[in-house]
């Protein structure tokens, strides 16, 4: 099957916007820690899993060389983000303005969190699609249970690889050990059960796109680079 092409796809640019906007509300969100019963989450919690969901939709819908290049507008996004948010952080504020310090500690940046941030979503998010679209070709794109499996078997590798990586660069040293498995189990489990919940949704929704989009794509070892970086070198 060859590659769709954006300019035939009536929903994709809409689909990018949303999964932007989401990845940054996450990163937005994500300073406050919060408890629910014995649980501590991120606040970037309520609207993170959503990115994931977005991820598993993208590739089986679009195959993974369209929703490689989502990801990487997200990383850029990401970047400019944190670049802007840098940058008015040091900007002096008017002796009229009283709130500065309001403003850094929401917005302002610690450098490991960031980096954090940054590394973990693009690995957990490239586990996620390539495994995603490696089950869909060895299901044949199959729907059904075989659709439903993969959608929550990427996302329980990709959100895995992604609570791994931003625990150990960005928190490690910050909370003690204990603290620290606490938020990242609390944090990993509310992701899985989240996908999981919704999953008769999103594999739902993913059907109705492909009928509008009039495309269903399965990617194959012949046609398809894996590397996350080949979209730099087309």
């Amino acid at each position: 099957m060859s590659q769709p092409q954006e300019r035939n796809l009536k929903l994709f640019s809409i689909f990018t916007g949303l999964f932007v906007a989401s990845l940054l509300i996450a990163n937005v969100t994500a300073p406050k820690i919060f408890e629910v019963g014995p649980f501590t989450f991120s606040g970037g919690i309520i609207i993170f899993p959503i990115v994931y969901i977005f991820g598993d939709i993208l590739t089986e819908v679009y195959g993974y060389t369209l929703s490689r290049k989502i990801i990487w507008t997200g990383l850029a996004c990401q970047v400019l983000a944190a670049l802007c948010y840098y940058i008015v952080q040091e900007l002096p504020p008017a002796s009229f303005w009283t709130g500065q310090e309001a403003f850094a500690q929401t917005f302002g940046l610690v450098p490991r969190i960031v980096l954090g941030s940054i590394v973990a979503y693009f690995c957990g998010e490239f586990v996620n699609s390539y495994i995603l679209s490696k089950m869909k070709f060895w299901a044949q794109g199959k729907r059904g249970l075989a659709q439903a499996w993969r959608f929550v078997a990427s996302t329980v590798a990709g959100e895995a690889v992604d609570t791994v990586l931003i625990g150990i660069i960005a928190f490690a040293g910050v909370f003690t050990i204990p603290q620290l498995v606490r938020l990242l189990v609390s944090v990993y489990l509310f992701k899985v059960v989240y996908e999981i919940i919704l999953t008769p949704i999103s594999t739902r929704f993913a059907n109705w796109v492909k009928k509008v989009e009039e495309i269903d794509q399965i990617d194959t070892p012949e046609q398809t680079n894996y590397n996350p970086f080949g979209v730099l070198t087309k």
